[in-house]
């Protein structure tokens, strides 16, 4: 970047627009606002639940009775969206992920009823087998390999499920090939022309997502190998670029970069090179970071917290999933 002379000192003194707080709010050059934030929220089997995730100071799962109750703070705080994620019971899974299917399964309960109570509020539906299946892949096993196409099949089958139930966004988090096309297609096909796609296009195989697996009870039941033969290497930039240029053509409404702080250079090579609708996932290994250090009075909630949404924006996102959505809004608000 070339930059137009600016001047030099003393005749230039940079502090005279840092001296005063309605100076720096003129010149400030990202603003983060509650319309930024949206919150993954976990639900549970049971009645009357509510129970602490230890790996996630502050987070909880709810069964679906207690969600509207959990979830309204967030509304009057003018949180626009929330993403579900189920913690599926070890009886309900298998090697296929059938309970991906089933129409009243927790997350397309936890749709009915937050679109009944709350029907503006936006509802976005991960996509992927991981949370149903036994062996805790994002897609089927065949002859030990995560069988691209025919998860292909499983992954529309449950997007139609949830875009039944009342899903506003489908978010396919899975990372096989050509899903975007296929999600596309599929919810075409049956009149859900108006349900959007917010891809996770460059997911990376990262060790930041720990906290998760033991909020949705994944954590130790991943077998036959890692997930490094779909989800991308830490390594690669560049074929972040090439995997959202593929999802915006086969019809990606929006597109996510996932982890969020440590692939801040994902984002803004994204957003600079493609100008479309940029979103990051502040995963729960980051949150979990920031949180560890809060409790041991290393740094400042509140303000950590909000330094590093403003990250996000400044690498150039549209919007941020974060758990620290409601503490964010009532700050902000």
């Amino acid at each position: 970047m070339t930059f137009a002379p600016v001047g030099s000192f003393p005749a230039t003194r940079m502090r005279r627009n840092r001296a005063n707080g309605w100076t720096r709010r003129l010149v400030a050059e990202n603003r983060l606002s509650v319309d930024d934030l949206i919150w993954p929220v976990f639900v549970m089997e049971g009645q009357g639940q509510i129970t602490d995730i230890a790996a996630m100071p502050g987070v909880q799962r709810v069964s679906v009775d207690r969600l509207l109750a959990h979830v309204e703070p967030a509304v009057k705080l003018g949180i626009p969206a929330i993403a579900l994620f189920p913690a599926t019971p070890v009886a309900l899974k298998n090697s296929e992920g059938t309970e991906s299917q089933n129409p009243d399964n927790l997350i397309c309960q936890a749709t009915r009823a937050l679109k009944q109570e709350f029907p503006e509020l936006g509802l976005l539906g991960d996509v992927a087998l991981d949370p149903y299946t036994d062996h805790g892949h994002d897609g089927v096993i065949r002859d030990g390999y995560v069988h691209n196409d025919e998860t292909l099949r499983l992954l529309c089958a449950q997007a139609l499920n949830q875009a039944r139930a009342g899903i506003d966004v489908i978010s396919p988090s899975d990372m096989m090939d050509g899903r975007i096309a296929a999600l596309r297609a599929a919810l075409d096909a049956e009149g859900f022309i108006h349900v959007s796609l917010m891809s996770y296009a460059a997911k990376y195989a990262s060790a930041f997502y720990g906290p998760f697996r033991d909020a949705v009870g994944s954590a130790g039941a991943l077998k036959g190998g890692d997930k490094k033969t779909y989800q991308m290497d830490p390594a690669n930039s560049d074929e972040a670029l090439r995997e959202v240029a593929m999802d915006i053509a086969e019809g990606a409404d929006s597109v996510m970069v996932k982890p969020g702080l440590p692939y801040l250079d994902i984002i803004r090579r994204v957003h600079d090179t493609f100008h479309v609708p940029t979103f990051a996932y502040q995963v729960s290994g980051e949150y979990s970071m920031i949180m560890a250090t809060v409790e041991r009075g290393w740094i400042d909630h509140d303000r950590a917290m909000l330094e590093s949404l403003m990250a996000f924006k400044r690498a150039g996102c549209s919007g941020v999933l974060t758990y620290f959505a409601p503490k964010a809004a009532k700050l902000l608000a």
